[in-house]
């Protein structure tokens, strides 16, 4: 099995992005996060992989705001009801945020708000699936990455969108 992966510096730190089959199947924020999740498993760090360039080039363009929604190939693994979060997530707007219980409304299951802050935190794929776009229904910003709120703030505030500190 081939893993890859490139990096991109932010002001969040660095974002590493992994490839694993032609898809892109993780996308780490800080050193500390990927050495955690990618221990073992020895991805490779490539500049001359065509999916790792292309999905390097589209995390730039993002924090440099010339790119509103990634163009992927993406590895979503997790059960149907994480994957049907992720595809809502996935098809929030830029710039745009939805209360965990409008997601929850989305998947058709109105009582899922605690759930689908579980299926947001199995996000392997954060960023590229914004899950720091879903915000509490005051407006506040909840759990990021369990309690990594910072992360969504900046990429919320990099977004212009609106929420309360």
């Amino acid at each position: 099995m081939n893993r890859f992966y490139g990096t991109v510096e932010s002001e969040l730190g660095t974002i590493y992005i992994v490839i694993e089959n032609d898809l892109v199947s993780a996308v780490h924020i800080g050193d500390e996060d990927f050495q955690k999740h990618e221990r073992g498993k020895k991805p490779i760090f490539s500049q001359d992989n065509e999916l790792v360039e292309e999905a390097v080039q589209q995390m730039e363009d993002y924090f440099s705001n010339r790119r509103k929604r990634f163009d992927l190939p993406l590895q979503m693994e997790g059960t149907e009801f994480q994957t049907s979060v992720w595809k809502v997530l996935y098809s929030i707007p830029f710039g745009t945020t939805y209360s965990y219980q409008e997601v929850a409304e989305k998947i058709g299951n109105s009582k899922a708000v605690r759930a689908i802050g579980q299926a947001n935190k199995a996000n392997k794929l954060p960023i590229i699936i914004p899950c720091h776009r879903v915000i509490g229904k005051n407006m506040k910003l909840t759990g990021y990455a369990g309690t990594r709120t910072d992360i969504k703030e900046k990429l919320l505030t990099l977004e212009g969108a609106g929420f309360k500190q």
